[in-house]
């Protein structure tokens, strides 16, 4: 877990491939179904853990961790036991949150430090952060000390910033260095780092000024200077970039890696692929679980009593909403008395107006945290949810004033009941495009303001306008 830079004296040029990666261990594939895991708990059950290492020794640490998860404590605790270091610290990684702090809370301290001494410097940090504080200095005293300090200099970022993601472990060279010094750099980084994609190039001050891809090194003589071959247009994140803006910019730019600088313009770290792949599932996750008031590792973390405490606030705004609805409903008791059919479409008109609103919201939330929609070009998704939204409207208006004509044999009243479905639908789409934009503006979270107050909302517009058009022409529909 640490970076190289070099500035080492001349050496004759080393023409033949010297970038050796090790193979990793245990990327056999296998499908675990309920006969394996059966197999594998009968064993664990008869402590057979020779011919357990037999079967999963080979399989790739992801097969592992499905395994592991599924099986209960008492079984998973023995199968884990029985992994050497490098393979147990592959696997932690592919646990479940909860599996993984089961098993981390079992565990001395002692062998979370070697566990930890295999993993990558971002994802060692992210193991002693689900630690209980007095185990996780026990674990930080136990690694070697340069690892340790890497290990707490990460501790330091937000977790959910570009510094909290971020590895320390990249090859960096001198921008006054030659290209065979550059070839030596990475060749001594090959040794601790499985996947090298690029050459970081640095000043006096270890400031980021270049970047070398690896076939720049090959393809260009090795006695050229780094600075005169360089690529000086380089695409880099500050620590304190929020995780969801950094993998808008890999998207945007297809990057595979990105340099990480300080607030001076030191380089300190880099961002791989497989990091942003976690930080969009990650993000995913959020975002729908808070468009429906709840938190998206709630059942992992939390007590029954903490997941009501979470939802009863917006379990309750929302009711204080349908409260509303209820008074609008009142207040057109006349109404209802002498046309009781009107009741039986209040439900559809809410479900449906309700339910594009929040389609209409999940697009521009997920659009707003993938870069696709711009608060600066708003007018455009409100334009192209609008034109979605008066087909559907369109559509569902005519079939349920086509039924609802034909249920109380008035046209009148199937028009009142499919033009309310029409407008709803295109009021709810509306609203359900605009608040996340306008959430996002003011600073609020678009996801946490999307959801419930959309579906409430739309029950009072859309009753309100539905009895008011029926209380408007009550003569030709009664």
């Amino acid at each position: 877990m640490s970076q190289q830079q070099s500035n080492d004296v001349e050496e004759p040029v080393v023409t033949e491939d010297a970038i050796s990666i090790p193979k990793p261990r245990g990327m056999k594939t296998i499908e675990v179904d309920d006969e394996l895991m059966q197999d594998i708990r009968e064993l664990a059950r008869e402590k057979a853990g020779t011919i357990l290492l037999n079967i999963l020794t080979d399989l790739h640490a992801a097969d592992i961790g499905e395994i592991v998860n599924r099986l209960d404590q008492e079984d998973r605790e023995f199968i884990f036991n029985l992994f050497d270091n490098e393979t147990a610290s592959s696997v932690l990684l592919e646990l479940d949150p909860a599996v993984r702090q089961e098993l981390l809370e079992l565990l001395p301290s002692e062998k979370i430090s070697n566990y930890v001494g295999f993993l990558a410097s971002d994802d060692a940090t992210d193991v002693v952060a689900e630690l209980e504080p007095q185990v996780a200095e026990e674990v930080l005293e136990a690694m070697p000390k340069e690892d340790s300090a890497e290990v707490k200099e990460l501790l330091q970022y937000a977790e959910d910033t570009a510094g909290g993601i971020m590895g320390t472990e990249f090859v960096s060279v001198h921008n006054n260095d030659t290209i065979h010094r550059a070839i030596r750099a990475v060749r001594e980084q090959a040794k601790e780092q499985q996947t090298i994609y690029h050459v970081y190039v640095v000043n006096d001050d270890g400031a980021l000024v270049g970047m070398m891809p690896l076939q720049s090194l090959v393809l260009t003589s090795p006695y050229r200077r780094v600075y005169k071959v360089m690529e000086q247009d380089v695409k880099s994140v500050r620590t304190d970039m929020d995780q969801e803006e950094v993998a808008v910019m890999f998207r945007k730019y297809d990057l595979i890696t990105v340099p990480v600088i300080d607030s001076e313009g030191k380089l300190v770290g880099q961002i791989t692929i497989d990091d942003i792949v976690d930080v969009i599932e990650q993000e995913h996750s959020e975002d729908v679980a808070r468009m429906v008031g709840s938190d998206a590792e709630e059942l992992e973390h939390r007590s029954p009593a903490q997941i009501a405490m979470l939802r009863l606030p917006w379990v309750l705004i929302t009711l204080l909403l349908e409260f509303v609805a209820g008074m609008v409903v009142h207040f057109f008791d006349a109404t209802l008395s002498k046309v009781i059919l009107l009741a039986s479409f209040m439900p559809i008109i809410s479900a449906l107006s309700g339910n594009t609103g929040l389609q209409s919201a999940a697009i521009v939330v997920r659009g707003i945290a993938t870069g696709h929609v711009s608060l600066d070009r708003w007018w455009q998704p409100v334009i192209r949810q609008f034109q979605t939204t008066l087909i559907i409207g369109s559509v569902c208006g005519f079939v349920l004033g086509g039924i609802a004509g034909a249920w109380q044999g008035k046209i009148a009243f199937g028009l009142v009941v499919g033009l309310s479905m029409f407008i709803s639908i295109n009021i709810s789409g509306f609203v359900g495009t605009c608040t996340p934009m306008i959430s996002k503006r003011l600073g609020f979270d678009p996801a946490m303001t999307a959801g419930p107050f959309e579906t409430a909302f739309q029950d009072v517009i859309g009753i309100t306008l539905f009895l008011s058009m029926a209380t408007a022409m009550l003569r030709w529909i009664a």
